[in-house]
């Protein structure tokens, strides 16, 4: 399970900022599950809310950025490649400054902390501690010189070909990363948890989602693989009254080898490194059921949330069943409010997550947080983003931040709207005034402009909508 993560200086995010997954009480309806040797528990999904560009997909991006380096500084940064990071860039000497990533988590019943602090270069510093019987013991340290050169240091709980592993990092490559690619069981354990526990689900790899989730759905109905058709035919009827289920064709043998061809030849012109997905097309229809039998539509005919909610399904379905941690940008996007609510909900139940599956997303549907909502999200579990008005950077602060009365309906949706927990677009009314004059400004040739000072919000230089804004939250309990 997540517990914690801690990012500094990555995309939009300029000074530390911290999600956390702990409960703040225990709530009697909701997927929790115990930490380890402590009295905490941990929530099963979390929301980031926030105005466009606040830095809400920034930051499910660092999180994820975090799992694709351990899995891939070692195997796949080539050593002149430095360190494929994004720091924040709106100050001097930006590349300057390194990059901070450290979690939280727990795996084989034994909770870790890792982190580590990146440049563009190399690894500066990284670390790896663990909690057995609840005190944190060292597992290793490691500390880069002003030379570029590595020290390390090790707990005397962690065995093995430590040495070994250390003569065979490059300024660039993870420790971790390098212990799992030489078999080392403790460390390869806690890689796993980075390299196949961490799942996110972004517009960047719909394509690739959509593929997974045929292929779970095609998977034979036996223990290996698992069988995977049942529950994604029960989620696909979700998305649209009638779907059945999905057809897929398999792909053109003729097609595949034109493809091998292709392939072959653009390696032995750029080299044998070059990696291409081999992979032929397969045709994906959808079926509905009606009263005159079953149907096939060619997926491209299906809308875009049907298209966007099937892309969902295979991680959603395997990160329920191996009680892992998913990550969604947009959430909301091209999904009806009731069915985000719905998937939202899958996580929130006992009965369906009964594995401690975690679901970070970012959304800005507020009716998620309403008394209509089928799914109740409590307010340790929401969380806003804003830009700091001094740095531009990414401010992220949970909604239990604020004091709210004893005696508070708890309207969160209400309240969220008009202001009270920050993290809305500010709409500037006099901008808004200065844009209709401008449209309608006289061109050359042209008449005088027709001007009214009303349109300008008052005298003060204040929109009525912006003073209003701010004494609802000036107001806030």
């Amino acid at each position: 399970m997540l517990l914690r993560f801690q990012v500094t200086n990555h995309a939009s995010i300029r000074d530390e900022q911290e999600i956390s997954f702990i409960a703040d009480a225990s709530a009697p309806h909701r997927a929790e599950t115990p930490v380890p040797a402590s009295t905490h528990r941990t929530v099963p999904v979390a929301a980031v809310y926030g105005p466009n560009a606040s830095g809400k997909s920034n930051v499910l991006d660092a999180l994820d950025w975090t799992g694709k380096a351990v899995h891939r500084s070692f195997a796949r940064w080539t050593p002149d490649q430095g360190i494929p990071r994004r720091p924040f860039s709106l100050r001097p000497d930006a590349r300057t400054y390194p990059s901070t990533y450290e979690i939280d988590f727990v795996v084989g019943g034994v909770r870790y902390t890792y982190g580590f602090e990146v440049d563009d270069e190399r690894v500066r510093e990284e670390w790896l501690f663990f909690f057995p019987e609840g005190s944190r013991r060292k597992l290793y340290e490691r500390v880069t010189d002003a030379g570029g050169e590595s020290r390390m240091s090790f707990g005397r709980s962690l065995t093995g070909r430590r040495k070994v592993i250390a003569d065979l990092l490059r300024p660039n490559s993870l420790y971790l990363s390098v212990a799992a690619a030489q078999g080392h069981d403790l460390l390869g354990e806690v890689y796993r948890w980075f390299s196949t526990s961490l799942r996110s689900a972004t517009d960047r790899d719909f394509e690739s989602r959509l593929g997974f989730t045929v292929d779970l759905y095609g998977a034979s109905d036996s223990d290996e693989p698992p069988a995977y058709r049942a529950p994604l035919q029960h989620l696909l009827g979700l998305a649209d009254l009638g779907v059945s289920g999905l057809a897929v064709s398999d792909p053109d043998e003729k097609a595949a080898q034109e493809i091998r061809q292709i392939v072959g030849a653009v390696r032995e012109a750029v080299g044998g490194r070059v990696r291409v997905d081999t992979r032929s097309p397969r045709r994906v229809q959808v079926e509905h059921r009606t009263e005159d039998g079953v149907h096939r539509l060619n997926l491209n005919e299906e809308s875009s949330g049907t298209r966007t909610w099937i892309g969902l399904l295979g991680p959603i379905v395997t990160t329920l069943r191996d009680g892992t941690v998913l990550s969604v940008d947009e959430l909301d996007a091209r999904l009806h409010p009731h069915l985000a609510d719905v998937l939202v909900g899958l996580f929130q139940s006992p009965e369906v997550n009964r594995r401690g599956a975690q679901l970070l997303f970012s959304t800005h549907e507020a009716s998620l947080l309403g008394r209509n909502a089928r799914t109740e999200l409590r307010r340790d579990q929401i969380w806003f983003t804003e830009k700091d008005s001094r740095t531009g950077g990414t401010l992220v602060f949970p909604m239990s931040d604020f004091q709210v009365r004893p005696d508070s309906t708890q309207n969160l949706e209400k309240r969220y709207l008009e202001g009270r927990f920050g993290a809305l677009p500010h709409l500037d009314d006099d901008l808004l005034a200065r844009l209709a004059d401008s449209l309608h400004e006289s061109g050359p040739g042209d008449g005088a402009a027709h001007r009214n000072d009303d349109h300008h919000g008052g005298t003060d230089g204040q929109g009525a909508l912006t003073r209003q804004r701010q004494a609802q939250a000036a107001g806030a309990a």
